[in-house]
């Protein structure tokens, strides 16, 4: 490996945080400390994670904020524990969630294989309602095919 670069807020964490079983908060603690050496070795999951965001209307040239944003509840209720979702560009006005930026959510999901976290991933996302709002539709599809 030559660079990992990964933020929070990325996809590319969000996904692999899905798989750790460790509590993240003794791994941060134990880093700000200067005492990573001491945390025991981190501990994953054997399953499978997908994230695929979610873009706001005209994302990324001039993503349109202000939209309703519909089927949260539908995701926490249906699909949990194995798919949630992550707000990214969202704000609360009122009982509604509004899209307020680019990246506006991503959906996680876990499964037994890639297969099976992929297809929850986009079952999950499908509940979602955001006008204008578009997704890649490609996410894992290569590795979770039979090669």
């Amino acid at each position: 490996m030559i660079e990992f670069n990964a933020r929070f807020g990325d996809p590319e964490t969000q996904v692999v945080l899905a798989r750790l079983r460790t509590p993240l908060a003794s791994v941060l603690l134990n880093a700000a400390r200067g005492a990573l050496a001491d945390e025991p070795p981190l501990n994953w999951r054997g399953d499978a994670a997908v994230t695929v965001v979610i873009a706001s209307r005209h994302y990324p040239a001039t993503p349109r904020t202000g939209d309703p944003i519909g089927g949260l509840d539908e995701v926490s209720a249906q699909d949990a524990p194995h798919a949630y979702v992550l707000h990214a560009g969202t704000r609360r006005e009122g009982d509604a969630i509004l899209s307020a930026g680019g990246r506006v959510l991503s959906v996680t999901a876990t499964g037994e294989d890639l297969t099976e976290a992929r297809d929850r991933a986009y079952a999950a996302v499908g509940r979602i309602r955001l006008d204008g709002s578009h997704h890649r539709t490609d996410i894992a599809a290569k590795a979770a095919s039979p090669s």
